[in-house]
């Protein structure tokens, strides 16, 4: 920043009978003189006039006689005197300096013009022959540049490792820097800059044309001209599982949704797009030889001879497979060189899904059923056998069922008791009389004997050990234990037959089904390639890596050359 340079303000003293005449210079409040050169001037006037009145003050002594401090006043009017025999270039040049003293210049510029009269070692006695001098050598001293060289000089004059002005090899021309070379200069410059600007632009479009242009016709051209059609046939299906009556609030709750069987639709779309789905296909109806055939373009053809990875990477691209959770719906879409092959291919990749859903569950159906099947049959062959011994001990021992047999026994019993005790009251009857009659008595006691015998022969029955089948009672008690153990394996033939019945419930439950909903239906008109948009595409990946590319360029560039 450029700091406005002060005067010095002298204060002068004055006596009361000196008053101020008209040629002096205007003083303030305090008898300051607003520049000390003017004072000097009226001092030497006034000392001339007034010389016989007054002795000369310090001040007029020092306008009488002005010293050299480096920044003289800039309203001194040194007077040039022309003797007689002066040169004319003499007389010419203090008509020059005259008319620059007649600019009406200000005390600053002529001090500023001083001083870069010094910096440039040019000697001249005052500021007006300093700027004459200046303008001679060809130097504007009222530059704005010159003035800012002249203060960052003063100010920063250590600042010796700033790079320097390179020395002029030859002096400054004499010819003054007017507006018409300015001008000229700054039409150069712009010239200068418009040709770079060009010069940059025709590059930038060289670049671009290489990188970008050129690779999107050459991607164009293939799409256009060369690329062979593909037809894509599309189908759409979902996987179904059978309503069950008897299924939980969870299952009920989603039944019907994607939710439902969401595994074994991406079981089924991982199964479609793996090698084994592409090895049987090309087992089935060729893959590998339909597009190894040679009408299909190099860059799409498959070779003779790839192996069944590439052929995979192939398959890949040409069978698309998609699945929607919200739904649960599988969509496919299978490219070929052929609508018919498309089809065809569609056709055998749905009845491979087909049946590896009819697989998913199998297993475990027939885990569950074989189970319940099992424990069924063995449930009535265990009742069949607990029905055999019932069977057999009834024929051992003859009895059809002990509870029946030891019922009448005990009837017959209690008949024979009856007898018996009608038998002994008629016996006590006949007693009674003083004179019974013999024969009635020995008969009556005969029928209670002989009663009395069959009862201890029934009772016998009942619990006499020593038969050959056994008492009664011991017969009973096998043939109940049988019969319990025959309703026993009975009714877990009953349950092991209702776990069969729900084992079928549940294996019918897990069944999955595949339906179609959209059948696959050839194309008449090729769907690839999109030749439009495969080049915008084309186009902005190669604007995107030319992009990146110069980006990168561009700050490494910026990176090493700082």
């Amino acid at each position: 920043m450029t700091t406005k340079p002060k005067a010095n303000r002298y204060r002068i003293r004055r006596d009361a009978g000196s008053v101020s005449q008209e040629g002096q210079a205007p003083q303030d409040g305090d008898g300051v003189v607003s520049d000390p050169a003017e004072q000097a001037e009226q001092a030497a006037s006034q000392s001339a006039d007034n010389s016989q009145d007054r002795p000369p003050n310090p001040l007029e002594e020092v306008a009488a006689g002005p010293k050299e401090d480096g920044l003289p006043s800039a309203g001194a009017t040194p007077r040039v005197s022309v003797q007689r025999g002066t040169n004319p270039a003499a007389i010419d040049e203090v008509a020059e300096i005259e008319k620059v003293r007649q600019e009406g210049l200000t005390a600053r510029q002529l001090r500023m013009a001083r001083r870069v009269a010094q910096k440039h070692g040019i000697q001249s006695d005052d500021h007006h022959e300093a700027v004459y001098r200046l303008r001679q050598a060809g130097i504007d001293p009222f530059k704005r540049a010159n003035m800012l060289e002249l203060v960052e000089g003063e100010g920063d004059r250590n600042a010796a490792n700033l790079p320097q002005p390179a020395a002029q090899s030859s002096p400054p021309a004499s010819g003054v820097f007017d507006a018409a070379a300015r001008a000229r200069s700054v039409m150069d410059i712009q010239r200068d800059i418009a040709r770079r600007r060009r010069r940059k632009l025709q590059m930038l479009l060289l670049r671009l044309a290489f990188f970008v242009v050129l690779p999107t016709i050459m991607a164009g051209y293939y799409y256009f001209n060369v690329a062979t059609p593909m037809y894509a046939t599309k189908s759409e299906f979902v996987i179904q599982q059978a309503d069950g009556a008897g299924g939980s609030g969870a299952a009920g709750l989603f039944a019907g949704t994607g939710l439902a069987s969401s595994q074994d639709s991406i079981g089924v779309q991982g199964y479609l797009t793996s090698r084994e789905a592409m090895l049987r296909l090309d087992r089935d109806v060729g893959f590998k030889s339909h597009f190894s055939d040679p009408s299909i373009d190099a860059v799409q053809r498959l070779d003779l001879d790839a192996s069944n990875e590439t052929a995979y990477k192939v398959y890949r691209k040409r069978v698309k497979i998609g699945f929607d959770p919200t739904e649960g719906i599988i969509k496919m879409e299978v490219i070929a060189a052929s609508p018919e092959v498309s089809e065809q291919y569609s056709k055998s990749l749905i009845a491979y899904a087909e049946a590896r859903v009819d697989n998913l569950t199998h297993r475990k159906r027939e885990d569950q059923m074989q189970g319940a099947l099992d424990s069924y049959e063995e449930a009535e062959v265990e009742m069949l056998a607990a029905q055999e011994r019932v069977l057999k001990l009834q024929e051992d021992v003859g009895v059809f069922d002990a509870t029946s047999d030891a019922t009448a026994l005990m009837s017959q019993i209690n008949t024979f008791e009856i007898q018996l005790q009608d038998k002994r009251l008629r016996l006590d009857q006949l007693l009674d009389n003083t004179n019974p009659n013999q024969a009635r008595v020995d008969g009556v006691q005969g029928d209670i004997a002989r009663l009395e015998t069959l009862i201890a022969d029934l009772r016998g029955k009942l619990t006499d050990t020593g038969g050959e089948n056994g008492s009664l009672a011991s017969i009973s008690g096998q043939l109940q234990i049988a019969q319990i153990n025959l309703e026993t394996r009975t009714l877990l033939m009953q349950q092991a037959l209702q776990q069969l019945e729900i084992a079928r419930v549940e294996a019918n439950k897990q069944t999955r089904y595949l339906s179609t909903n959209v059948t696959p239906v050839a194309p008449d008109q090729p769907t690839y390639p999109k030749a439009f948009e495969n080049t915008l595409l084309a186009f902005l990946i190669f604007s995107g890596i030319y992009l990146m590319l110069s980006l990168t360029a561009s700050i490494l560039r910026e990176q090493i050359s700082s």
